[in-house]
């Protein structure tokens, strides 16, 4: 099967070679009018965003090497020269690798989509900051999103993008501290 990213992306990544990560790639991508809506739940929709870009620049380190190296990791994604790449193998038994790369996995069911986004939002929470030492249920995680106890799930969602967008760590006004505490109400809203 044909990844319609995968061209997009190497092209981004020739513009720009280093700094990104997975989540300011699929913005960029998103900008540029590449990444429409995949799937009518959101949660399937993120993953197979996420699968697309993930299996798009595994396909990319295969073709690319031994000319250039892409360096494939959640937080640091970068289109090497063969020069400053020395050294650097495509692991075939890189589990990450292995998933990415069988399309049968874009069709998760939304139960294992559950499993790996909590799977996920765990692991970045300690990447951010450690685990969770708050007492979170729904109504305070709606306070702290300043969200109405009936709240839908749709103005759920939107509030996440938005304050997600202004306090994630990357930004240049964010805050790594705050963005741990809205990715634990997050996690207890979706």
């Amino acid at each position: 099967m044909e990844n319609p990213l995968l061209w997009p992306i190497l092209e981004v990544l020739r513009k720009k070679p280093s700094d990104w990560k997975v989540h300011t790639l699929a913005a960029h991508l998103n900008e540029l009018g590449f990444m429409p809506i995949l799937d009518a739940s959101p949660d399937k929709d993120l993953f197979k965003r996420n699968f697309l870009i993930m299996n798009a620049l595994y396909q990319l380190q295969e073709t690319l090497y031994p000319d250039h190296w892409v360096q494939v990791q959640a937080m640091e994604i970068a289109l090497l020269s063969h020069y400053v790449a020395a050294g650097q193998a495509i692991d075939i038994d890189d589990p990450l690798r292995e998933y990415y790369l069988d399309w049968h996995n874009y069709e998760a069911e939304e139960g294992e989509v559950k499993r790996l986004l909590n799977e996920f939002w765990t692991r970045y929470r300690e990447f951010v900051g450690g685990t969770s030492t708050l007492d979170l249920d729904r109504a305070k995680a709606l306070k702290l999103f300043d969200l109405p106890h009936d709240a839908s799930a749709q103005e759920i969602r939107k509030t996440w993008r938005k304050l997600a967008l202004k306090w994630h760590p990357d930004r240049e006004n964010g805050n790594s501290e705050r963005f741990r505490i809205l990715c634990e109400a997050w996690n207890v809203l979706r």
